[in-house]
């Protein structure tokens, strides 16, 4: 096993399956001379040269119509759109054509695409640059939607994603960039992932946090910091917002009798009101106390730092939250100085 980075996770899973499979190529802005605005795709020009990785000019919804149809004669494209705010430039490749082909057509032609694509607060890039609108993707049938939260599940949801035969979305988050984890050392060995499972990255029994991306990063250091208090926090990671993994959410929240869902993205009709609803849908007799949710505050993300990191949902508002819930189902808590 050797640390690495969730960036360096990706490049290594890009080569190795380029090296794969000749139909893999990549095409994005800036990916190739550049090597990428967050240097995902540095070295692969010069390894593959400019068939396999290829500049785009800055119209998203060209390239990616180019992208689907590149797939449907039997490439698999993986795209790469600089933030996630700019794939509504290609809503409509995306939505009405990537999703629907298959089934419009009787399964006649496949649509095996990737893109890549990452979002998220915190980095003061202002409101129109700090989304995360994977919402409008786990909406739609026919995407596939998935949402990595570790080196490790980075790089073997990647290789799920470029092999499946649908349209994946594959979303990560910026602050995960510089995130590191254990990997083998040997990128090829790495089994892909089941593209629909979710994870249960720490067992507990007091309480179940359910969470994806950047989020499921933050809830493992909460459980951790509530285990302190003699808390035992279970953490249920998404991984795939679509299809959904609703089975491993009920089972968790059957055994610990409560729940909190942290999510990196405006609370009102967001994928955590779908697991709330899929938790009282499925364990409501076990439910000890009301499902409580974190979100951001709904408002265009600031850009002064202040205001920015008090809209983002964050280790203490999730620790509150948690503790809350506790107390709602009759707990006594002992307080921790910190």
């Amino acid at each position: 096993m050797a640390t690495t980075s969730y960036r360096q996770a990706l490049r290594e899973t890009l080569r190795a399956e380029m090296l794969r499979d000749e139909n893999v190529f990549l095409l994005g802005e800036e990916i190739g001379v550049f090597e990428g605005s967050y240097k995902i795709t540095e070295g692969l020009l010069k390894e593959f040269g400019p068939r396999r990785v290829r500049d785009t000019p800055i119209a998203e919804e060209g390239f990616v119509g180019a992208a689907i149809g590149a797939a449907m004669l039997g490439l698999r494209p993986v795209v790469e759109i600089m933030t996630i705010n700019f794939s509504l430039l290609a809503l409509d490749q995306i939505v009405n054509h990537a999703a629907k082909i298959y089934g419009m057509f009787g399964g006649q032609a496949s649509v095996p695409m990737v893109i890549r694509t990452p979002g998220g607060g915190g980095q003061q890039l202002g409101a129109t640059h700090s989304q995360n609108v994977e919402l409008f993707y786990s909406f739609i049938p026919g995407l596939k939607v998935l949402a990595p939260s570790t080196p490790a599940e980075a790089s073997a949801m990647l290789k799920a994603a470029i092999r499946d035969d649908d349209p994946v979305l594959f979303l990560e988050n910026l602050a995960l960039y510089n995130t590191k984890g254990e990997l083998p050392a040997d990128i090829p060995d790495i089994a892909p992932a089941e593209i629909g499972k979710a994870a249960v990255t720490r067992p507990g029994t007091d309480i179940t946090i359910v969470a994806y991306s950047r989020m499921a990063h933050v809830a493992t250091e909460v459980a951790e910091t509530l285990a302190a208090d003699g808390i035992s926090a279970e953490v249920v990671d998404l991984r795939s917002l679509r299809p959904l993994d609703r089975r491993t959410v009920v089972d968790s929240v059957r055994r610990t009798g409560c729940a909190v869902v942290a999510e990196d993205d405006w609370l009102t009709y967001g994928i955590g009101a779908e697991i709330a609803a899929s938790i009282q849908e499925g364990a409501f007799d076990w439910l000890d106390a009301p499902v409580r949710r974190v979100a951001m505050a709904e408002v265009p993300l600031p850009y002064a730092k202040p205001l920015e990191s008090a809209a983002l949902p964050s280790a203490d508002s999730l620790i509150t939250a948690v503790r809350d819930t506790l107390r709602a189902r009759g707990r006594r808590l002992q307080e921790t100085a910190r």
